[in-house]
């Protein structure tokens, strides 16, 4: 396969569609952060989709607060918040702007693919020899949580608002890879038992191992 010198972002338009479509579309793509000169890959394989202020386990079910405004901007934008006060979690905002979606990267592993490829996207910031994983902190090279996620990557409420498409600190890029829609495995999202009904929606979508 061919890859182009440089691997861009995901576009603003691929973020604006409907949220389960960018979360399907999500799977498989390479999570990118750059961070004191090193880069961190990962390849996402499991996430849930969060959607507007009728499902009640989307945080803008209550409405626009301080806390959630960045889900009602432009798509494309990070969206980061602390559960349990010890635990961030990463989601990707989605759809038009004023409208309050998101999907929530739950799940990665570790990759390894050609380093130039980043290297160039970064305008030099980073040398060869800095383009890493955080094995260290992956263990396995499973990342299964958003928690343990934006640890080994050090995604923090620093990042919250931060634009995928444009950053050079944190953005996913398609380097190719397709998963197959028969190895999508959909399930109820994730400790939302508050949400009654919508608890119960197959909402969360996950690669087949």
């Amino acid at each position: 396969m061919e890859h182009s010198p440089t691997w861009p972002s995901l576009s603003r338009t691929f973020f604006a569609r409907d949220t389960h479509s960018v979360a399907r579309g999500l799977l498989g793509k390479i999570l990118v952060r750059h961070w004191r000169g090193k880069v961190f890959a990962v390849r996402i394989n499991d996430v849930e989709s969060y959607v507007g202020e009728e499902d009640t386990a989307c945080h803008a079910s209550r409405g626009k607060t301080k806390r959630n405004e960045v889900m009602f901007g432009e798509a494309g934008h990070a969206y980061v918040y602390l559960i349990y006060g010890m635990y961030h979690c990463l989601n990707i905002v989605t759809e038009r702007e004023g409208f309050p979606a998101a999907v929530l990267i739950r799940g990665a592993a570790a990759t390894t693919f050609p380093p130039p490829q980043v290297r160039g996207r970064l305008g030099g910031g980073a040398s060869r020899s800095d383009l890493t994983l955080p094995s260290p902190i992956l263990g396995e090279g499973k990342l299964n949580g958003p928690g343990k996620l934006c640890r080994a990557l050090n995604i923090t409420r620093v990042q919250n608002g931060e634009d995928l498409v444009t950053s050079e600190n944190l953005f996913i890029v398609d380097e190719g890879f397709r998963v197959r829609q028969e190895d999508i495995i959909t399930t109820p999202r994730i400790n939302v038992d508050y949400a009654g009904k919508d608890a119960l929606l197959p909402w969360r979508y996950l690669i087949r191992v």
